[in-house]
């Protein structure tokens, strides 16, 4: 392939490099350090137990004080607002009486929220408490799907994504390039191979050696598989049909974008609202939210995760076989076999005859001129 700034002078070449080089790092610092300026609840949901003057007074104040930021789901009991809880519904619920509030949070689904939920209580009981000048009633928390003891503050999962992502682009890359790895079957058995057992070696540090993700088992390994899958699968598609661009453009959508729009450190609701929808529907993203739901959540809210990665996969998957097919011409004109010319007829023993015999005459080529000189000198002599 050839270099599309071969053609310019090198003092234009270092105008453009200095200009596009410093424009990409400005862009990957926006891109995961504004998410992260700013967080806040935007319809981040939540239950209210009961329907009592005090859960509407509740109501009223959290709408005042964050507007649009909570989402209210009514809950009859404490029992079915644990199960919304559980069925990853709702991040948690309050319940609020005139001389108790109670928390009910998972800091499993995001120890940011769970904070958030804390305090938000705390608030509730100092707005009880100037509304009908008595003392703040006591707050009770309970975190109904606690987080592992071994990563209290989520910071195992959030850590590990990055890096995944970076070797699934890096994996991506190697299956695309290696020209043993044709035609297009043996790039998907290379891929899925690779799915697997990174999978199963990223959820063994993390569930196995660091005990952060205990109750996952077979459902985070493929979880994980699938997530990995999700990231090299498009990126090597990318690479069949575009070629070496192809890399730049999968590990852009994949690292710069997918990664610090998927809400992992925080959680998706926090972010501003179209940043949360682009990550969920990236494979980071919504890897990292299925990987939750198997670990903590036996499943439930995994469907539209899994939907996601599955497409992706699909997809990436189509893009290697296209690729491999006109007209995309990248992976289907590379040859599959590049050790050099092939070998003369009759390979190492024509080359290599046995002691005492003599080396047989090279065959002339039809279109060689010695081929021609020769059959002019058997028209001669007959």
């Amino acid at each position: 392939m050839r270099n599309p700034l071969a053609r310019h002078p090198w003092w234009r070449q270092l105008v453009i490099v200095a200009v596009v080089l410093p424009l990409m790092i400005v862009l990957a610092v926006l891109a995961f350090a504004w998410p992260s300026a700013r967080l806040a609840p935007r319809s981040l949901p939540v239950g209210i137990v009961g329907t009592s003057a005090a859960s509407q007074q509740a109501v009223a104040a959290l709408t005042r004080a964050e507007p649009g930021g909570f989402g209210f789901s009514r809950y009859a009991d404490p029992a079915a607002a644990r199960a919304g809880v559980k069925d990853r519904d709702v991040y948690g619920a309050f319940q609020i009486t005139s001389g108790h509030v109670t928390v009910l949070e998972a800091s499993a689904a995001s120890p940011a929220v769970a904070q958030l939920l804390t305090s938000t209580g705390d608030q509730l009981a100092q707005h009880a408490a100037a509304a009908g000048r008595a003392p703040a009633p006591p707050v009770t928390v309970v975190d109904v799907v606690p987080i592992s003891r071994s990563d209290p503050r989520g910071l195992v999962l959030s850590s590990a994504l990055l890096p995944l992502t970076i070797c699934s682009i890096i994996a991506a890359a190697i299956v695309a390039m290696l020209l043993r790895f044709r035609p297009a079957w043996r790039q998907i058995l290379s891929l899925v191979a690779v799915s697997a057992t990174a999978g199963l070696g990223a959820i063994s540090i993390t569930e196995g050696f660091l005990g952060a993700l205990p109750h996952g088992g077979t459902a985070s390994w493929a979880a994980m598989a699938l997530t990995v899958l999700a990231v090299s699968a498009p990126t090597t598609g990318l690479i069949a049909l575009i070629g070496p661009p192809g890399l730049g453009l999968g590990a852009a959508l994949m690292i710069f974008i997918g990664n610090p729009f998927s809400g992992v450190t925080s959680a998706p609701q926090l972010l501003p609202a179209a940043v949360s929808h682009i990550g969920q529907w990236l494979p980071p993203g919504a890897g990292a939210s299925l990987l939750r739901s198997t670990a903590y959540f036996n499943g439930h809210g995994a469907g539209g995760h899994l939907v996601v990665l599955i497409a992706w996969s699909l997809l990436g998957l189509a893009a290697v076989i296209a690729g491999h097919h006109a007209p995309f011409r990248f992976a289907a004109s590379r040859p599959l076999d590049s050790a050099g010319p092939a070998a003369p007829a009759g390979g190492w023993l024509a080359r290599h005859p046995a002691p005492g015999t003599s080396h047989p005459a090279p065959v002339p080529r039809s279109g060689d001129p010695r081929a021609a000189h020769a059959r002019h000198a058997r028209s001669s002599r007959s």
